[in-house]
């Protein structure tokens, strides 16, 4: 398991159970999200500045992680 996952919590009464940075309300999916669409590590951290680089690595390995134990169909193009 990736330490940084440590910086992930899970609590059924924070955020309807949603994976969030610990200590903070800040959703994995949401800086997921942000960086998808293009917002900067930079851009991030001074939008949150309770985020730390080392909690964005930690969503990016929360999504590698997921990625390697749940599959998300996405359509086959024709060629």
């Amino acid at each position: 398991m990736n330490p940084l996952l440590k910086r992930i919590s899970i609590d059924p009464n924070v955020c309807f159970g949603k994976p969030c940075i610990r200590g903070t309300r800040i959703w994995v999916s949401l800086i997921l999200d942000f960086l998808a669409n293009g917002t900067s590590i930079e851009e991030l951290l001074e939008e949150y500045p309770q985020l730390e680089i080392e909690d964005i690595r930690a969503a990016l390995a929360y999504g590698a992680e997921m990625s390697r134990e749940r599959f998300i169909e996405i359509p086959i193009e024709a060629s």
